[in-house]
This record gives structure tokens, C-alpha cells and sequence, in this order.
């Protein structure tokens, strides 16, 4: 074991591998290890320039229990950050203190040369490297100790109901609903990032955590401390970016639907509204708008005049979104170019195919910067520059036909080794070059993200979750754990995706509830795919803008008056909330704070918070308590310490303690914080 001090960074060599702690940011390290001659220098999602980059080394020899009474000198080394310290003893195991205290350590079961609780004759080893046959990378599979009573948050999004992931298997891949953002808040006061786009899996176990990458080239994660999870979060933003600030023109209602066919029907839609008046921000055009995938261009026949449609909206301070997928059909003009230039993802094996819905694809390979330079400049001449404010990049993941990460390649590498961050660079195709343009800040909606993706104008949503109460209660997880995981633009479909009948009763108290609860939530967004399937398509061809099915009404007054009314009342608050709003939206740029926050963010002395997974603060100032039961008109609220005014009578209860509130169909019980 050869310790060295390389300017204020510890390097540890043993056996073949490289090891690298050094100071990043405040009360922060990153830690990184390779079994190559040299480590890559990618920097993934540490791209922002951190505050403190020199830790204080120390080099020493430090008692160690060799037997019964017997001590021994060996060597150990030490990089300390403020309030984060790593320790690295003679046998390369890591442990990290937090003002002294130990918060984390690596996962040893084997002889060492020392008799101590990590000495067995198991032969789990901290960090494991498996060379891949025929390759130069490696599996790897690393390991720490599970702390007693701890609770893990962040992680991004998984459709479970469970918020604390203590004892969760997390598999590190994007799809359709699912999306890995590495970075795990602990109830201890640390913080961990993954800064690996691998895909591989994560075991927050009960007797160990296991953290594996199936093909890398090296460790790397980075590690913070600090006293409550704002402060985490506000460390974790300064290395890996913070959120724009977001337009005080968006904070409004989002009006979309699967689909809108016409320029005709946007635009009846947006006059509809106009006459109610209800103001919307944005309308959003969903897919098959276009000729075929990969197209990214208008049908004609049914939006003959684009730039006209843009200027009406506009003149109703309505802004236009229109819906963008990586896929390339075979028949799309753009196909043969960009197989011929190497533009397209890469299959190992069998057919060039890559995505099957409605048309034989192939993605777009967002690795290669010629890749995005070739779409944005479709995308512009088509889209942008008739006035198109932005852009829906869904299947952002992107969304396989069949999730064999194995069979696919980027010009980066294999997708094992890299497919994580697919949907952050997707967002960069149309983030970076709109920046430069500089009208103004850069929101698109996407349905996917990975570490970092904040910085770049990423609107992210649930993805196409059901229509049940099941779904809603998961969605609320996955939101307040996306939040946790440093992604404050956060939405859902309000009332779920995949809707079966509009007319059912049941699913309408279901849309109302969920309605209420996105009020209070980042994005204001009305979508869904609203069966049944009655509708007749527009023509008999294959093709084009005119043949794809199309769901019901979802506009506010498509679920009857009684209805209507109580989604004009929500509305009204939302709008009503405009100026508290924008402030949530300033602490997301300023600090990370995401928008819905979870209790203990807010109250992290409050132990109980820690345990509550089904009411949520809206920023500093609203506990919402969102209704997730059918025929559920009444609820129980914790309340922590404080006054907090009941905002359907303004009654004034002392915190501290659980109480019971009514919750009408038209009420969602909020509380407003008064001291």
C-alpha cells in the first residue's frame, strides 16, 4: 500500500489499482479508483467548477488491534474537507466521518493483515474489479456497510410506493417512467452521488449496500456532508449545476392532450379558453404531427400554416410546444443520411432496430456532436424558426423496443457503459444551441434525466403512468425523491396517462384529486390518453399527421360542469400563488430547493417527518395533504411544531400533533404555516 499527497489529494496505489480522493466543493470529496494506467478525466455530471479543490492530507501510523491485548503500528492516510474526512487504512478500505463521526464505511470481509470486524475468511473484498473477456473495462462491484436506522431518499424516480429506499434493489437504467439520477440523501447527513452512467444496479440492503457498474472503466462517486438536507442539497447543486431561473410566463396552466391532429383544433381549443376566460401559458402538440418519425416536420395537410397558428397564440400570450422523438423510421428522409454519416445508434447484433412503434426505427445517436448539430438544424428550419417557443423531447431515455442494453452502441461506447445519461444530452441537442439564440430562458419538458440535467432547462415528467390511485399515491414518491435528487422541475399527467373511460365516475374523482394536488406542485400540466378509442381517424392512410388515434376531450371543461367548476376554482389559486411561486422557483436556481419538498426538509429536527411519505410542504409555507383513495372525503394530517391555519375556514391548530380535516371533493386539506 503506497500513500501519496499529490497536491492536497490523497493517492493511494495497491495491487494494480489507483485510488484518488480529493477535496470538490465545500465539506465535499470525490472519490475515484481505476485499474488502468490513467483515469479518463471525464467530469459526467461534476461539471460546474467547484469552491474548494486542496484538502489536508495527513500520512501516519495508527494503532491497530492485532490480538487480544496486542497493538500494532500500520499505516494510514487521511484527506479532511471541512466537515467531511476520509479515512483510508493499510488494507484500502474507506471510511468517511462527519465532524468526527462515522458515517459511512466500506463493506470488508476478508484477512487483511489486522484481526478486526472486517477480518473473515469470506473473501468479499470493498471494491471488486472483473475484467470483461476480450475487453479492457471491467465489472465492478463496490460495497459499504449498512448503518443501522438509516434512511435513504433521492435516486430519481421509480414507480414504487416507497419513499425511504432503505431495503430497495434500484436498477441504474432509464425507461418509460423510470429514470436514475444517482445521488442519495441520507437521514445521517451526507449525500452521495454515483457520477457513473453505467448501467448496473444499487442495493440499499439491510446488511450491506452494494453499488455495481456491468462496464466502466473507473469507480467515481462524490461525497458531501452537512447538518440538515438543504444545506446537502445546495452543495450538491454548486458541483453539478443549478436550475435556470424559470419564466414567470410558464408558472400558469399547460394545456395538452393525446392529440391534437390540427392546427385547427389547437387553435379552437386556445380560442375556447380565450372566450372562459382562463388564461393557458403554454399548449402543447403532441406526437404524429409529423409526416413519419424522424421527419421532425409538420403534415401539411393538416397544418398547412404553422407560422400563422404561432402568431395567433402568441397574440393570446400563448406559448406553443411541440413534441420531438429521437426515432428515425426507415421511410423518414433523414434515415439514409444519417446511417450513412453514423449519426444513428449502433446495434451488436441482429437487425438495425432500435424502437418498433408505429414504424421500424432507429434512435439518434446523441454521443456524437455531428448527431446533434444534424437534428437541431431539421429541427430549427422546421419548427423554430417558425416561431415554436419549445421543444417535448419525449422517449428521452430513449425508449427501446426492447431494453437489451447490451445490443446497443453510441459513438461514446457501449450503451452498458454510458446509456444513463442518453436523455441529458438529448435535452443538450436542443438546450445548448436555443441558449446561444438568447431569447430568454430555455424550457423543454422531457421524460427522462440524469445527474446534472437540472442546469439544462429539463422540464422532467412522471412519464406514462396509469390511471389509478395506486399510481397517484407512487407518483408523489417519485416526485419528492426527484426533488431530493437535485431535479426541482418536476410534473406529472394530471390524472395519470392511460385513462380507459372519461365518463367513468370513478376515474373523474380521481383526475380532480390529482388535479388538486399538481396546483401545488411545480408544473400546472393538463394531459392524458383519454379513452375510449370512438374517435375515427382522419384518413385511411399509413401514414402522416391523419391516421393515428386520438384520445377524448381533456381541456378543463371536458368533465362536466360540476367538475368545471371545481378546476376553475383550483385554478384560481394556482394563479392566485403566482408571486410565492416564482420565490420557489428563485430557491431552485439559487440553492437546489426543489418545489415539493418532503417534511424533513423543512423540519429535519422532526422525527416523525422523517417517516411521512404522504403529505408533502409545497416550498416553506404549504402542507398539502393530497387525497389518495376513491370515495376518501376526510383525513389525518401531522402537523409539526408551530401554528398552522386550515386554508377551507382558516381554523388555527397548534402543531405538534395529528388531526383529522374534512376533504369534500372539492377540497384538498392544505394547511398554511403561520409560526
Amino acid at each position: 500500500m503506497v500513500f501519496q499527497n499529490d497536491n492536497g489529494a490523497l493517492v493511494v496505489k495497491h495491487n494494480g489499482e489507483t485510488l484518488r480522493i480529493e477535496a470538490w466543493g465545500r465539506d465535499a470529496l470525490r472519490v475515484r479508483a481505476t485499474m488502468h494506467p490513467k483515469f479518463t478525466d471525464h467530469l459526467w455530471a461534476l461539471t460546474e467548477t467547484p469552491s474548494v479543490t486542496k484538502g489536508d492530507v495527513q500520512i501516519y501510523e495508527a494503532d491497530q488491534r492485532v490480538g487480544d491485548g496486542i497493538i500494532a503500528k500500520e499505516k494510514e492516510a487521511s484527506i479532511t474537507n471541512g466537515k467531511i474526512k476520509a479515512v483510508v487504512n493499510m488494507v484500502g478500505i474507506i471510511s468517511f466521518y462527519k465532524d468526527e463521526a462515522l458515517i459511512l464505511r466500506e463493506y470488508f470481509r476478508s484477512y487483511g493483515g489486522t484481526i478486526s470486524k472486517e477480518s473473515r475468511c469470506l473473501k468479499i473484498i470493498n471494491r471488486e474489479w472483473k475484467g470483461i473477456i476480450g475487453g479492457s473495462d471491467y465489472t465492478l462491484n463496490l460495497k459499504f456497510e449498512s448503518n443501522e436506522g438509516e434512511k435513504i431518499f433521492g435516486m430519481g424516480q421509480y414507480q414504487q410506493p416507497y419513499m425511504d429506499l432503505k431495503g430497495s434493489v434500484l436498477e441504474l437504467a432509464q425507461r418509460n417512467s423510470q429514470i436514475s439520477v444517482p445521488f442519495a440523501v441520507s437521514s445521517l447527513g451526507y449525500g452521495m452521488l454515483w457520477n457513473n452512467p453505467a448501467v448496473g444496479r444499487v442495493t440499499f440492503g439491510r446488511n450491506y449496500t452494494e453499488w455495481i457498474a456491468r462496464s466502466t472503466k473507473e469507480m467515481d462517486y462524490w461525497i458531501t456532508a452537512a447538518d440538515t438536507p438543504k444545506q446537502i442539497l445546495a452543495n450538491y447543486s454548486d458541483v453539478t449545476g443549478h436550475a435556470p431561473m424559470f419564466p414567470e410566463d410558464l408558472m400558469g396552466l399547460w394545456q395538452c392532450k393525446l392529440r391534437y391532429r390540427t392546427q385547427d383544433e389547437v387553435l379552437t381549443v386556445a380560442r375556447q379558453y380565450q372566450k372562459e376566460g382562463i388564461k393557458i401559458d403554454q399548449i402543447v402538440i403532441d406526437f404524429f404531427h409529423w409526416t413519419v418519425q424522424g421527419d421532425w416536420k409538420f403534415d401539411k395537410k393538416y397544418w398547412p400554416d404553422p407560422k400563422a397558428m404561432v402568431d395567433e397564440l402568441h397574440s393570446m400570450g400563448i406559448k406553443v410546444i411541440v413534441s420531438v422523438w429521437p426515432s428515425v423510421d426507415r421511410k423518414s428522409e433523414n434515415f439514409y443520411p444519417m446511417m450513412e454519416k453514423g449519426l444513428l445508434i449502433r446495434t451488436e447484433r441482429g437487425a438495425q432496430q432500435t424502437y418498433d412503434y408505429q414504424g421500424d426505427c432507429v434512435e439518434i445517436d446523441v454521443f456524437n456532436p455531428e448527431t446533434r448539430k444534424y437534428v437541431w438544424e431539421v429541427c430549427k428550419k422546421n419548427y423554430y424558426d417558425y416561431g415554436i417557443d419549445a421543444f417535448w423531447l419525449d422517449n428521452s431515455e430513449p425508449d427501446y423496443g426492447v431494453y437489451d442494453f447490451e445490443n446497443y452502441r453510441y459513438y461514446e461506447g457501449p450503451a452498458l457503459q454510458v446509456s444513463n445519461i442518453y436523455p441529458q444530452l438529448y435535452s443538450r441537442v436542443f438546450y445548448d444551441e436555443m441558449a446561444k439564440i438568447g431569447d430568454g430562458t430555455v424550457v423543454n419538458l422531457l421524460r427522462c434525466a440524469w445527474a446534472g440535467s437540472q442546469k439544462y432547462g429539463n422540464v422532467v415528467w412522471s412519464g406514462d403512468v396509469p390511471s389509478t390511485f395506486e399510481a397517484f399515491y407512487d407518483q408523489l414518491q417519485c416526485g419528492l425523491n426527484m426533488g431530493l435528487a437535485g431535479i426541482p422541475w418536476w410534473t406529472t399527467d394530471i390524472g395519470g396517462f392511460m385513462t380507459d373511460d372519461v365518463n367513468d365516475p370513478d376515474f373523474r374523482q380521481l383526475l380532480i384529486r390529482w388535479y388538486q394536488f399538481a396546483v401545488y406542485s411545480a408544473v400546472f400540466r393538463m394531459h392524458g390518453d383519454r379513452g375510449p378509442y370512438n374517435i375515427p381517424p382522419l384518413d385511411d392512410r399509413d401514414w402522416g399527421g391523419g391516421y393515428l388515434h386520438t384520445g377524448q376531450p381533456n381541456e378543463l371543461w371536458s368533465y362536466g360542469e360540476d367538475n368545471y367548476k371545481i378546476m376553475r376554482k383550483y385554478y384560481d389559486i394556482r394563479i392566485q400563488m403566482h408571486d410565492y411561486i416564482k420565490g420557489l422557483y428563485q430557491e431552485a436556481h439559487e440553492n437546489g430547493s426543489p418545489l415539493i419538498r418532503t417534511m424533513f426538509y423543512e423540519f429535519p429536527e422532526d422525527a416523525k417527518c422523517w417517516e411521512l411519505q404522504d403529505q408533502y410542504m409545497f416550498g416553506e409555507k404549504y402542507l398539502v395533504a393530497p387525497i389518495f383513495h376513491l370515495n376518501q372525503f376526510e383525513r389525518e394530517v401531522y402537523l409539526p411544531a408551530g401554528q398552522w391555519k386550515l386554508t377551507s375556514d382558516a381554523t388555527v391548530y397548534e402543531g405538534g400533533q395529528t388531526v383529522k380535516v374534512d376533504a369534500p371533493i372539492d377540497y384538498m386539506p392544505v394547511f398554511e404555516k403561520l409560526a
